[in-house]
């Protein structure tokens, strides 16, 4: 298996001016909205070509004499070994862990991500996140988004080509760097890269966090004597970890092996109309403190694959969000509580210079 603000937002799951896409009644959302430096453009085929102006000045230093300040080389390794174990003993007990940092996954981080109040653990077993959300289909470049989850794609600032019934962004990279810099750049999100979730933790009949180790341990535990795991708790786990494959389903794969679900019949074939309402639709928590999103609902329900096309991923992965937020009895767009009220962070943080914990 592999801050803060007192001020109220309105999501892409808001109705000012847009409807709900799960029930089409008005809701907001307590938090501070990641800010957008670019408008969408919407285009379509009739429309001229959008002019994009470029500054053309130089770099503010002198390319021919450029030289870096001195460093040691100690104070580089000191600085990165600091932060990671600092995010270590900070994230070792946390309000949520969502487990594969594809489009599902990412979407629901982003939309957890907006309650300051709430701390996110991403635990991606590869190097680089985003899981097949880098190209469309058969590696292609474009991205095709069917409406109205492009209203997603407005709050993100993402730019597309607009038509009709659905839009199509020119490279699906696009979106993928443009969630993940917004989203990693929230003070309570943590990605945690390369590393695998091999395990979950339950008890009494819950959820209630998961096993982890570095994923090339993980993928070489057959050629090595025994390398034991770590572990992260939190109160609800998201597990987004696509459909099967080497490092797929592995969470609802886990549950039929411990006996917490009785079957896993796989994907069905491809329906794209069918397969994308379902996706959302299915989207819930499985067991208790396990919520299931993206295309490993399919996998759990025996529901179409989608194939090249994203809305799903994304409007799965919110609504896996506010379900989230239900369980820890926030405010959600799940049962119209959308009260906004104070959230403040409690974060634990190890202390620089000393082995204390310190509350921020």
């Amino acid at each position: 298996m592999a801050a803060m603000a007192t001020t109220t937002l309105t999501s892409s799951l808001s109705s000012n001016p847009k409807s709900s896409f799960f029930d089409h009644k008005p809701t907001s959302f307590n938090g501070r909205p990641v800010p957008s430096r670019a408008s969408p453009i919407k285009s379509t085929s009739q429309q001229s070509p959008t002019t994009i102006s470029m500054s053309l000045n130089p770099p503010p230093y002198d390319l021919q004499s450029f030289k870096f300040q001195p460093i040691k080389e100690s104070i580089v390794s000191r600085e990165m070994t600091r932060r990671y174990m600092t995010d270590m003993i900070t994230y070792a007990d946390t309000d949520v862990i969502v487990v594969g940092a594809g489009s599902a996954g990412l979407s629901c981080a982003y939309e957890l991500s907006k309650n300051p109040s709430i701390r996110i653990a991403i635990i991606e077993q590869s190097v680089s996140p985003g899981g097949g959300a880098w190209l469309g289909g058969q590696l292609f470049s474009a991205m095709v988004v069917r409406k109205p989850a492009h209203r997603f794609l407005d709050e993100l600032g993402v730019d597309y080509d607009e038509q009709e019934d659905y839009v199509v962004i020119k490279h699906a990279a696009l979106f993928t760097s443009t969630i993940m810099s917004k989203l990693l750049a929230r003070p309570n999100v943590k990605l945690f890269n390369a590393v695998a979730a091999e395990d979950l933790i339950v008890k009494e009949g819950r959820v209630a966090g998961v096993v982890t180790n570095w994923a090339l341990v993980s993928m070489n535990h057959d050629t090595q004597s025994c390398m034991d795991p770590n572990v992260m708790e939190s109160k609800v786990v998201v597990s987004s970890c696509g459909h099967d494959g080497p490092f797929g389903a592995t969470g609802v794969k886990r549950l039929k092996s411990i006996g917490m679900i009785d079957s896993v019949p796989g994907m069905k074939a491809l329906d794209m109309n069918a397969a994308e309402d379902a996706i959302v639709r299915l989207t819930r928590e499985i067991v208790p403190g396990m919520i299931v999103t993206g295309m490993e609902v399919a996998e759990i329900d025996g529901a179409p694959r989608m194939g090249p096309t994203f809305g799903a991923m994304m409007i799965s992965g919110q609504k896996a969000a506010h379900l989230a937020l239900k369980a820890l009895g926030k405010n959600n767009a799940i049962d119209g509580t959308f009260e906004a009220v104070r959230e403040e962070p409690e974060l634990m943080l190890a202390s620089v210079d000393t082995e204390e914990i310190v509350d921020a």
